[in-house]
């Protein structure tokens, strides 16, 4: 290993050494994985974003994807403020969002992520069901929510190859942005 990966891997190492505590004890950690239920599995390819998010503007969902927020949820287990978290990152709620790398829509899914969901990624209620299921598939994978936020932005391979969330600087805003959004006002 050469010192720059040894530097990143132990800068990476404090920075989950701080999260990861926060994480676990924050009120809202139980909402965020709620359900026992297994979600289907996963044959997605990566779907990376390279969105640049209206997030600052965005104050939340409108009621009818507030709505596809709330089914979505209950069909994967995970909570609804963690998939508006992503999505508000994603694409700050713009259902015509897409990404100089081709993502589309409210959770950015990238066109062949969204054919192996069997999604049409320009209806905004497919899509977001299509990224939850996505998501809660990552979240199976690697049993943790800040490493399939990981896999979301940069891909299940990145986060494999590093053995963690990648040393991409705009993956760890990421993973940190939408943590520190949810419940509890998690921080890293």
């Amino acid at each position: 290993m050469d010192v720059a990966s040894a530097l990143a891997d132990e800068l990476l190492s404090v920075w989950l050494s701080q999260l990861l505590p926060g994480l676990a004890a924050a009120s809202g950690w139980g909402s965020i994985w709620s359900s026992a239920a297994s979600p289907p599995p996963s044959s997605a390819a990566a779907s990376s974003s390279a969105f640049s998010p209206l997030a600052s503007g965005s104050s939340g969902p409108t009621p009818a994807l507030a709505a596809d927020f709330a089914k979505a949820a209950a069909a994967t287990g995970l909570s609804a403020q963690l998939l508006e978290a992503v999505a508000r990152q994603e694409s700050g709620f713009n259902p015509g969002a897409q990404s100089a790398a081709g993502a589309v829509g409210v959770m950015q899914l990238m066109p062949g992520t969204a054919r192996e969901l069997g999604v049409n990624p320009a209806n905004a209620a497919q899509n977001i069901s299509g990224g939850a299921r996505y998501l809660a598939e990552l979240v199976a994978q690697f049993h943790s929510v800040p490493l399939a936020l990981a896999a979301y932005n940069a891909g299940p391979g990145a986060v494999e190859r590093y053995g963690g969330i990648p040393p991409y600087a705009q993956t760890q805003q990421y993973v940190k942005a939408i943590l520190a959004s949810l419940p509890g006002g998690l921080t890293a």
